[in-house]
């Protein structure tokens, strides 16, 4: 019998109402043991496909065009309705084989060459990506150490190493293979807006996981190469230090003695036992690395501006902690050993101190100076000193605590020095002229001479 086209049209008919009867199959083939969230109507999307006919033949793919599709599901939706359905409860790295009945994907009339009417169509779908313009940052606080002295606010200079991964676990960046953290000023827009909001309030040491939605990252034309548009981004990081431009030397004394008179000062000579970390917790250096602990002098630009100021004000046997931000260290360019634009944290116990006199001066009295002084001075008054004498009148005063010589110099050659400035006319003796001499000009001229 011949097929007349009231038949044809009967059995059309029949065709479509069968199918309507049918439904999207879902076959979900691979599940990731961890869903943090499932698609839903309204989510944007981005994920992979192959879309295949019963036979297996293929009729698309995104593999072949580069890039995985993007789209909002259940809004306005680019797909057909059958894999518009079919994705929603998906988890990122799901897979799924969507079964489409004609109906729900390109119905009676097909779509152009490569879809024929009446067609069931078969899709292999990876979902990479999901998110939702109302999304925020979202922050896991992993690890918080304790204490957490203070937490970073806007205006801040960080440290911080760091992960970057997509939701699918590709790693797209990372700190840790280049060996150096980033740093960044926090809340001023260096960085993304999301990692921007993600850094506020952190502690130094601490863990955090943060997910940034692409509206709070690159956005739907991502950057470059590394990372492709509509892009939730995932990091990892570990907070190393942060600091501000106007922090000063944070001093913590954890033990000093009862007795604690004397302190240290600018232009003491003190010998001291350091080490030295970053606050992570990382050895930089320490005295102990070496046979003597350093002797030094403060106040004369021997040491970092911030270590000195910690040394300054400490007893014998005093221990501090000082925390010491990079503007007081090694600034922004570090220093071997030292990472560019880190926070220092020096345990230090002071060992020996030796009061100083001012820089440029060998010798100071501690009391008013004898008036007039050359009578003292010439201790047989033979009416000129010599070498020998002028030294044991000095090391006289110092000894009975009227004057002090400079510390950590030879005090035979400090004694020399001093004797060749008073001995005018180099005659090896002093006389009670050239001592007069030497007090007139001083009167008119502010110079270093101790007498």
């Amino acid at each position: 019998m011949a097929i007349t086209p009231v038949l044809t049209f009967f059995l059309t008919l029949i065709h479509v109402v069968y199918g309507q009867l049918e439904d999207v199959i879902i076959d979900r083939y691979f599940i990731p043991t961890h869903c943090s969230r499932e698609v839903q109507v309204g989510d944007y999307v981005r994920y992979q496909y192959n879309g295949t006919f019963k036979d297996g033949r293929k009729f698309d793919s995104s593999l072949d065009k580069g890039f995985p599709f993007v789209g909002q599901v259940g809004v306005e939706s680019k797909v057909i309705p059958g894999l518009d359905k079919g994705v929603q409860g998906m988890c990122v790295n799901e897979r799924r084989k969507i079964t489409v009945p004609p109906h729900l994907a390109y119905g009676v009339l097909g779509a152009g060459t490569k879809i024929p009417p009446y067609a069931t169509v078969i899709f292999d779908v990876l979902l990479v990506d999901v998110f939702n313009v109302k999304d925020d940052v979202n922050v896991e606080v992993q690890k918080i150490p304790q204490p957490c002295r203070r937490k970073a606010v806007v205006g801040d200079f960080i440290r911080y190493h760091y992960n970057g991964t997509f939701q699918d676990g590709t790693v797209f960046d990372s700190s840790y293979s280049r060996n150096s953290t980033y740093n960044t000023f926090i809340g001023m827009g260096y960085v993304i807006a999301g990692m921007d909001k993600a850094l506020q309030g952190v502690c130094v040491g601490e863990w955090r996981r943060v997910t940034v939605p692409p509206h709070l990252a690159y956005g739907e034309n991502g950057s470059g190469e590394l990372i492709p548009g509509s892009a939730v981004l995932i990091f990892d990081l570990h907070i190393i230090d942060f600091h501000n431009p106007k922090d000063q030397v944070d001093i913590k004394v954890t033990y000093k003695p009862a007795d604690c008179n004397l302190t240290s000062a600018a232009n003491d000579l003190i010998l001291y036992r350091y080490n030295c970390s970053l606050l992570d917790g990382t050895h930089l250096y320490s005295s102990d690395d070496y046979p003597e602990p350093p002797r030094v002098t403060l106040g004369q630009g021997k040491l970092i501006s911030g270590l000195d100021e910690g040394l300054q004000g400490m007893c014998v046997s005093e221990r501090r902690e000082i925390t010491v931000p990079p503007h007081l260290a090694h600034g922004t360019n570090g220093a071997l050993g030292v990472p560019s634009s880190a926070v220092l944290l020096f345990e230090l116990e002071l060992l020996q101190l030796q009061k100083g006199v001012p820089e440029g001066f060998l010798f100071i009295w501690l009391q008013d100076s004898p008036e007039p002084l050359f009578p003292v001075m010439d201790m047989n008054q033979d009416q000129e000193v010599p070498l020998e004498e002028f030294s044991a009148f000095i090391m006289l005063q110092v000894a009975e605590g009227r004057g002090r010589i400079h510390p950590g110099m030879d005090s035979d050659t400090i004694l020399k020095n001093m004797f060749k400035n008073q001995d005018r006319n180099t005659d090896g003796k002093i006389t009670e002229d050239e001592l007069n001499i030497i007090v007139n000009e001083e009167k008119e001229v502010p110079i270093h001479e101790e007498l």
